[in-house]
C-alpha cells in the first residue's frame, strides 16, 4: 500500500527538481522519480557547501553519473548569512530557505513543475525548523506525504537494490555545534576533518560534537569497544586538529542530541 501511495504522489508531480544529498531518502525519491516520470522530467540538484562533507558531494554526483540521471551541482552560501552563522535554534530555517530558493529558480528556468525533498514521516517527530521554509516556499515531500518512515524507506531501497539502503544517516556539520556558538568555516573544517578520520578508521554511524576545547564522540553501541581500542590514535589526531580533549559519549550515537 505504501509503495502504491508513493507512486501516486510522484506521478502527480508531472516533473520535478529533486534536492539530492546522496542519502537514503533522497536517493529513493530520485530513483523513483526517474523511473515514474522519465529522465527528461527530473533534475537532481546537488548542493555543495562548507556545512556538508565533500565525500558526500562526490558520492551524490557519482550516483547520478552512473545511473545517467540529469544533475546540476550548485554552491549554497548559507554561512554568509548572519542569521545562520549566529547559530540560533532556527538555524536550519535559514539554511533551507537559501537552498530551496535556489532550487525554485532552477525549476523555473528548466520549466519543471516543482521542487521536492526527501523528508520522511519520522522527521515530523523531530525538531526541524527547516520545515517552516519548506512550507513557505511550497516544497513537496512525496515520501513524507505517502507516509513512509525511515525504516520503510530502507526496506524499499533494499528491494530496489539501491546502494544506499543501509547508508548511515546524514546531517550537516552545523548540527555538531551547540546553539549559540557561531558557525565559521574553520570550525566546520575542524569538525569535518575529525569525522573524516573516524570514517577512515572504519566507523560508519557516528558524530563528533563540538564543545569548545572538547570533542564529544558518539558511536553506535556496538562500536564503543572498537573506539576504545583506537583511543590513543583518535586522541592524538583530534589534538592535532585543535581539540584539547577527546571524550566518548557513553550513551552512544543518537540523532538530535544537540537539541536536548
Amino acid at each position: 500500500m505504501k509503495r502504491a501511495n508513493i507512486s501516486k504522489q510522484i506521478k502527480g508531480l508531472k516533473s520535478a527538481v529533486i534536492a539530492y544529498s546522496g542519502g537514503v531518502d533522497s536517493t529513493l525519491l530520485l530513483s523513483l522519480a526517474v523511473k515514474l516520470l522519465g529522465r527528461k522530467k527530473v533534475l537532481a540538484v546537488v548542493a555543495r557547501s562548507e556545512t556538508y562533507p565533500e565525500r558526500e558531494i562526490k558520492a551524490a554526483v557519482a550516483f547520478c553519473k552512473k545511473n545517467r540521471i540529469r544533475y546540476k551541482l550548485i554552491k549554497t552560501d548559507e554561512i554568509l548569512d548572519p542569521n545562520f552563522s549566529a547559530n540560533p535554534r532556527e538555524r536550519c530555517y535559514f539554511c533551507k530557505k537559501e537552498l530551496f530558493s535556489k532550487l525554485l529558480e532552477i525549476a523555473k528556468k528548466e520549466n519543471l513543475n516543482c521542487v521536492c525533498d526527501g523528508s520522511n514521516l519520522d522527521d515530523l517527530s523531530d525538531f526541524r525548523p527547516g520545515s517552516k521554509a519548506k512550507k513557505e516556499l511550497g516544497i513537496k515531500s512525496p515520501l513524507q506525504e505517502a507516509g513512509l518512515t525511515k525504516e520503510q524507506i530502507r526496506r524499499l531501497s533494499k528491494k530496489l537494490k539501491l546502494p544506499t539502503w543501509d547508508k548511515p544517516s546524514l546531517a550537516c556539520l552545523s548540527s555538531r555545534i551547540p546553539y549559540g556558538t557561531a558557525i565559521t568555516e574553520p570550525l566546520l573544517a575542524q569538525i569535518g576533518r575529525a569525522e573524516e578520520y573516524l570514517n577512515r578508521l572504519g566507523f560508519r554511524q557516528f558524530r563528533v560534537r563540538h564543545h569548545g576545547e572538547v570533542a564529544r564522540i558518539e558511536v553506535e553501541e556496538k562500536d564503543l569497544a572498537k573506539l576504545l581500542k583506537f583511543r590513543h590514535k583518535i586522541s592524538k589526531k583530534l589534538q592535532e586538529l585543535g581539540y584539547k580533549y577527546a571524550t566518548l559519549d557513553l550513551l552512544g550515537y543518537r540523532t538530535g542530541s544537540m537539541n536536548l
